[in-house]
């Protein structure tokens, strides 16, 4: 929020900026329209008004349940069940999400973490690296997963 004032002095104008992400297209939409209309009821309850805008942005990620189930299975198959972890739903913006839209998509993430070489900084820090095994572990589950499923029913 930037008010450009002290904690105790009523400002002119507030902006506010944030993110917002949903798990569904129709959710989203009718929250737009649930925001838009409480912010502008809010504002102009205390003699004000307000500016309301939401960038589209990115749509939410769609796996599809038979193919992320099948992905799963081959994944086993080639790296072993110790290999693979189920990860909670968690609310990133994706580019892969837009794919997902438009075709069935199955989305995961491969392990590039190695704590014997030091390599354990998240992604988007300065520190970020990966264990180089990771390019060739990949690439093969690619080539696996999609050899695996030209072949399923």
């Amino acid at each position: 929020m930037i008010a450009d004032g002290a904690t105790n002095i009523i400002p002119n104008e507030v902006k506010i900026e944030g993110t917002f992400r949903t798990l569904d297209e129709r959710w989203r939409a009718e929250a737009k329209v649930k925001m838009k209309k409480l912010a502008e009821g809010l504002a102009e309850s205390m003699g004000g008004s307000c500016d309301f805008h939401i960038l589209h942005g990115y749509p939410f990620l769609y796996n599809n349940e038979q193919l992320t189930r099948r992905s799963k299975q081959a994944a086993i198959a080639y790296m072993g069940e110790e290999n693979i972890v189920d990860l909670d739903m968690w609310m990133a913006a994706e580019d892969f999400s837009f794919y997902s839209q438009q075709i069935d998509a199955c989305f995961y993430r491969l392990g590039t973490r190695n704590e014997q070489q030091g390599i354990v900084s998240n992604v988007h820090t300065p520190t970020f690296d990966i264990d180089e095994n990771a390019l060739e572990i990949g690439s093969g589950l690619m080539a696996w997963l999609a050899i695996k499923e030209l072949g399923a029913e």
